[in-house]
């Protein structure tokens, strides 16, 4: 008995590996997240099997992964395909492959496609240290937190998005992380139509307001600059206080600064609001 997680094409069906066409051939049960797209796959790459197909994804994961593990458990292999990619990455199969191997189980993986590192290659960022997310939040108030937790993070950044989010989320983005930030939209990577927009974010911001976005969208964000958590609110007050010093408003040194430390606007204001806070209690003692 063996469970087998095979990675599957983003969407050219050229890049299916002869060890997935074995797999399939192979494989008693094969439990696939759409299993109409399964069966489009084994069509077009010529695969012609005869195991069991079950659906497996996110509504019914917890109850096939008993059943699944029933089938591993009576000596039937078992193979798990993803619509695109490799399985358990923000798609189906960890919960099925943390279990198996508490049992015991024979694992393996049959590797292949990844829009995660497809992505940051196309993006041309830094790839040599890279974090990935997997979806942003549906909800405004959780995505702002979501970007707001990776603000200082100097690795690589990436996520995937759902296109009719894109526009809300990149604003979401520009606002925790300033216009001037690097990053890459992959749209439909290895597909007919795939595209990839290199821009600042502000840039980025602009092109998904005003362009119908369709299709698989993979997001690659630039790091912070180098040693960015020490950055303080109390550096964010002093710098803004000397360009005052100078002679610039309070608006214009805020956006001085916000661009010079690679930050949004809104966290230099805040670092100046709670600084004037802090004053006014003090006076008070």
């Amino acid at each position: 008995m063996a469970l087998t997680l095979a990675a599957t094409p983003l969407g050219n069906s050229g890049d299916a590996s002869p060890r997935l066409l074995a797999a399939i051939e192979q494989a008693e049960v094969i439990a696939a997240e759409d299993s109409r797209k399964f069966h489009r796959l084994a069509k077009d790459i010529g695969a012609h099997f005869t195991g069991r197909v079950i659906s497996f994804f996110e509504g019914n994961e917890e109850e096939r992964t008993r059943e699944l593990l029933g089938y591993l458990k009576s000596g039937s292999p078992v193979l798990v395909l993803s619509d695109a990619g490799m399985p358990t990455i923000s798609d189906p199969g960890f919960r099925l492959m943390r279990d198996a191997i508490a049992a015991g189980i024979k694992v393996t993986v049959v590797p292949g496609p990844s829009a995660v590192t497809t992505a940051i290659a196309l993006a041309g960022l830094p790839t040599d240290r890279f974090v990935f997310e997997g979806f942003s939040p549906r909800a405004q108030g959780a995505r702002q937190r979501f970007f707001q937790n990776l603000r200082d993070e100097e690795r690589t950044i990436v996520w995937f998005e759902a296109p009719h989010r894109l526009a809300e989320s990149l604003q979401d983005a520009l606002g925790v992380f300033g216009e001037k930030r690097r990053g890459a939209i992959c749209r439909e990577m290895t597909k007919k139509y795939e595209e990839t927009i290199r821009a600042q974010l502000g840039e980025l911001v602009k092109w998904s307001q005003e362009n119908e976005v369709l299709g698989e969208i993979t997001m690659v964000l630039e790091g912070s600059i180098l040693d960015s958590t020490k950055k303080s609110s109390a550096d964010l007050v002093a710098r803004v206080s000397e360009y005052e010093s100078a002679g610039m408003d309070r608006k214009e040194a805020i956006a001085t600064v916000a661009e010079e430390f690679s930050v949004a606007k809104r966290l230099v204001f805040v670092a100046m609001v709670e600084a004037k806070s802090v004053r006014e209690g003090s006076s008070k003692i």
